[in-house]
């Protein structure tokens, strides 16, 4: 039974993926359904404390971007890239990581990646070795960002091991960062240079190369700057709270104190930031939720629902059969668990939802909390197979064409900066975890 049940799994997610999007959550619905009518297995909790941190922090990021601020942010970084263009594939890494940092989603990339492919053109440095980190850089950011979906729902499973937002911060933030640091080393040695490639020679010849256009100055109004102010404030609450748990109100229920969980205290910050925005910047209200992150985010959530749902019942149900047949395995070679995250993070294209599937495993297999969290930035592994939104964009806004997928599919561009990156996080955060934790 085990065994049919796990393929039932399996394919609801493989089909889920295919359908993106929603797609993953329903299908999920579709699994769980399965597994309760017709092998009887008892439902779990569906994972609503992170599906309203979820919401409470895209409804802020949207606010943002109807206010102007993520353009004001774009502006920001094209102004870095264009100072430093020899610089870029360093830079433009570090300007796609900050912005998933602040954001807590990689797809602000989107907004900067036409600039990189641009600048590096202009400046004659071959598009893929900035282009391919800067997505990279995007992803792995997600994992060490305060306020994003993965980051909030690592905490709220780690709650009941005394483990604080800064215990994760300080872990995930250093190793993401020089690992992507690492990796944007490799990638400025990646293929030939700009001007001997043959594939941009070809597309000069054609005609196909991109032609420089002047562009409107932009110019910041103040709505747009008070909002990039407002949602950084509400950031650094977020991490101050998750820090410093005496901050949290407490009260005295049935003669036990009890103090604010985190999962709340990230809904209220980021809901009255999200106020904040809507009444001192006065976006159009309409286009919070049809801007890209509210879109994107609220795909999460649906996926969240219904993928994690499923999960938590799948391996709930079958905590025996599980633990009996890989725990030795496991805690022989607690690595393994990190391969295990980065295959469905694969699967799933979401931190989060890899987190919120397979992490409770993981704890109750009895694996070190601090060794988990180390283990976080393997989720960072949907750039595997080159279909991720983030990944095809980069890729079409490259007109130069050498960022690209290869002929055997799996050697493109973002395959050599991905896996240095993941596998260099995880390895700095197993160090940085026997030191700090």
């Amino acid at each position: 039974m085990f065994w049919i049940q796990f393929l039932i799994v399996l394919a609801c997610i493989f089909i889920g993926a295919r359908l993106g999007g929603v797609g993953l959550g329903v299908m999920g619905g579709v699994g769980l359904a399965i597994l309760v009518f017709v092998f009887g297995l008892q439902p779990t909790s569906a994972p609503i404390d992170v599906m309203l941190m979820i919401l409470a922090v895209i409804t802020a990021a949207g606010s943002l971007q109807a206010s102007g601020g993520m353009e004001y942010l774009v502006h920001l970084a094209e102004k870095a890239l264009r100072k430093n263009p020899t610089y870029i594939t360093y830079i433009a890494p570090i300007v796609t990581y900050v912005f998933t940092f602040c954001a807590g989603t990689g797809h602000v990339a989107y907004s900067v990646l036409p600039v990189i492919a641009e600048v590096s053109r202009e400046s004659g440095v071959r598009p893929e070795r900035p282009m391919s980190i800067a997505v990279i850089a995007s992803q792995q950011a997600i994992t060490a960002s305060p306020i994003s979906a993965a980051t909030v729902a690592l905490l709220a499973l780690l709650t009941d091991f005394d483990v604080t937002l800064l215990d994760i911060l300080m872990i995930s933030i250093p190793s993401t960062f020089i690992a992507c640091m690492i990796a944007a080393f490799v990638s400025s040695k990646m293929g030939k240079e700009l001007s001997d490639d043959p594939e941009y020679l070809k597309r000069l010849e054609e005609g196909l190369a991109p032609i420089k256009k002047d562009k409107k100055e932009y110019k910041a109004n103040k709505g747009s700057k008070l909002s990039v102010m407002l949602f950084l404030l509400g950031a650094i609450l977020v991490v101050v709270l998750g820090s410093f748990e005496a901050l949290r109100p407490s009260w005295i229920v049935d003669g036990v104190e009890t103090r604010m969980s985190m999962p709340i205290s990230i809904e209220i910050v980021m809901l009255t930031i999200s106020a904040l925005i809507i009444i001192f910047c006065k976006p159009k209200v309409e286009e919070i939720v049809s801007g890209s992150v509210f879109k994107a985010g609220a795909a999460a959530v649906v996926a969240i629902f219904g993928i994690a749902w499923m999960g938590d019942t799948f391996f709930q149900g079958n905590m025996e059969a599980v633990s009996g047949s890989i725990s030795d395995l496991v805690t022989a070679a607690p690595w393994l668990f990190a391969v295990a995250l980065f295959g469905l993070s694969i699967l799933l294209y979401s931190q989060a939802a890899t987190i919120r599937t397979l992490m409770p495993l993981g704890i109750a297999l009895g694996i070190n909390p601090a060794l988990l969290i180390a283990m976080f930035p393997a989720v960072n592994g949907y750039f595997f197979i080159p279909n991720y939104p983030t990944v095809v964009a980069a890729i079409n806004f490259d007109r130069t064409g050498t960022t690209r997928i290869g002929k055997y599919i799996l050697n493109h561009s973002f395959m050599v900066p991905g896996l240095i990156a993941t596998v260099g996080a995880v390895a700095i955060g197993i160090l940085l975890s026997t030191i700090l934790l």
